[in-house]
């Protein structure tokens, strides 16, 4: 499991990577005002679209199912059983694609409601929202194909694909003098590189296990025990969505910047998020499901310790940089350009508030894992909607005093009522158990983190005071003191409290 994790982690750091590429050169080249809330709303309304319907619910109800057909029935049952899922989702995905053509004008109004009373970036943003959209059907079939590709434990294609959309962004955006605005050019860079996605799944399944095909529609009971499952895991994955469009809506009434502040925040949380947690959740689900299926509970149950001590042992160094220095990271990183200073500070107070709840948003994957995999997509719809009924209250509760600050915190705290309950679900139904030796480590966790908060922090004032006379890269410098401190004094914080056979026992496993 570890193997397939690195290639899937790897993967997905070298989107972050280049994703960072890409954000400088949307802050340097956009900034924090107008045209970039405007792109923004046009990015998030698909994206939104394909984490509710694609890569959310629809993983959570095809992998386990598909597994299950391709275990129990073989490889022909399991490709009709594709084909047949497929021709669905092609053909509702062409209706809403048609749909949201006709009807933006209206979907802006309650979607962006705040620039109703700026004609221009409305227009603007209807305009950008009508390029990117289609993006929606092409990563939605993507996301078929990835599935299925992970059942046959190929994992690199899929990860590696989101790639394509950094590059082609940052394509368009250097050749964004060719278009009306540097917000057409971002727009056309998310269109294309969803065609660049499409194909680069295709042509890897058509080698490997062949392209679904369209099929007659018939509600055989693996499509019905599949679409039983979906509507389940859509509510689920709709929680978090409702959360962030509800961002999206507040924000449009805050002063312009607040959504650019919450977008660069969200992108650098997003660095563990994607590498760490979506990582090992896209691995852990499979492998559970083929556990499963085979009878061995208590291998799942001990896969799945494994996948949240994994998860940890990546993520606290996240945590104790975002929450210690965060405003050092983000001059570091994006203050350069149109992005000001004051653009740097406003969005590294919004990732300082998203750091607090970066634990549960790693953990959730693995920790829904037990009940997808087990096909029971509806214990953590629970959690989830009671998770954001919390956090929408608090975001209009806190927008007025602490604007896109208390709306990141909003999702904070609706984010850790949602990982407790799917836990204390897990735990109540016998489908997880904590034993002592993990409960130690969460302990060590938690130490270790303080520590490397604090280090880092000293490190911060230390750094400040001497690069304080430089004329350039003066947080840059600071930076890279942070990272190089940072990673030793984590690394002997991990050898001293948990030791080296720990470690391996943690590899080989």
């Amino acid at each position: 499991m570890l193997r397939r994790i690195f290639t899937v982690g790897g993967y997905t750091l070298l989107s972050r990577i280049t994703g960072f590429a890409r954000d400088i050169m949307l802050a340097a080249i956009l900034g924090a005002g107008p045209v970039a809330d405007a792109f923004f709303v046009a990015l998030r309304l698909p994206n939104h679209f394909r984490a509710i319907f694609a890569e959310g619910a629809f993983n959570a109800a095809f992998v386990p199912a598909y597994a299950h057909v391709h275990g129990e029935h073989g490889e022909t049952s399991a490709r009709l059983f594709a084909d047949r899922i497929f021709t669905l989702l092609f053909a509702s995905q062409v209706v809403l694609l048609v749909a949201a053509w006709l009807f933006m004008p209206q979907a802006m109004s309650i979607l962006a409601p705040g620039f109703t009373d700026d004609a221009e970036q409305r227009r603007l943003a209807i305009e950008l929202t009508r390029i990117t959209f289609p993006y929606l059907l092409l990563i939605t079939l993507v996301t078929l194909y990835g599935g299925i590709l992970n059942v046959m434990q190929r994992f690199a294609s899929a990860a590696a694909a989101s790639i394509f959309l950094n590059i082609s962004m940052m394509a368009t955006l250097a050749l964004a003098a060719f278009f009306p605005s540097a917000g057409h050019a971002a727009a056309w860079g998310v269109l294309i590189s969803g065609f660049l996605q499409y194909f680069l799944l295709a042509g890897d399944l058509a080698t490997h296990g062949g392209l679904p095909r369209f099929a007659p529609l018939r509600l055989d009971e693996d499509v019905r025990a599949f679409f039983r499952a979906l509507g389940p895991a859509t509510l689920g994955s709709m929680g978090t969505q409702v959360a962030l469009f509800a961002d999206t809506i507040i924000a449009t009434f805050l002063p312009a910047g607040a959504l650019s502040a919450l977008y660069y925040a969200d992108r650098l949380n997003q660095l563990p998020i994607g590498v760490i947690g979506i990582a090992i959740g896209t691995v852990l689900l499979p492998e559970m499901s083929r556990r499963i299926t085979s009878g061995d509970h208590a291998g799942a149950m001990a896969s799945q310790r494994r996948a949240f001590e994994f998860t940890l042992l990546f993520s606290v160094p996240f945590v104790a940089a975002f929450l210690s220095v965060s405003d050092v990271i983000m001059r570091a990183m994006f203050a350069r350009g149109a992005f000001t200073k004051a653009d740097a500070a406003a969005a590294g107070a919004t990732l300082a508030a998203y750091a607090i709840a970066l634990v549960p948003f790693v953990l959730i994957r693995s920790a829904v894992a037990t009940f997808y995999a087990r096909k029971d997509t509806a214990t953590p719809v629970k959690a989830a909607l009671t998770g954001i009924a919390v956090n929408v209250v608090l975001k209009i509760l806190l927008v007025g005093a602490l604007a896109q600050v208390g709306l990141a915190l909003a999702t904070a705290i609706g984010a850790w009522i949602n990982l407790l309950l799917v836990i204390g679900f897990a735990v109540r139904f016998g489908y997880l158990e904590f034993d002592r030796a993990f409960l130690r480590s969460l302990a060590k966790f938690l130490v270790t983190g303080l520590v490397l908060a604090a280090a880092l922090w000293l490190t911060a004032r230390f750094a400040a005071a001497q690069f304080a006379q430089l004329s350039a890269l003066r947080d840059e410098s600071a930076l890279a003191v942070l990272i190089v401190v940072g990673a030793a004094v984590y690394a002997a914080l991990i050898l001293l409290l948990f030791g080296r056979r720990w470690l391996v026992s943690l590899v080989r496993s």
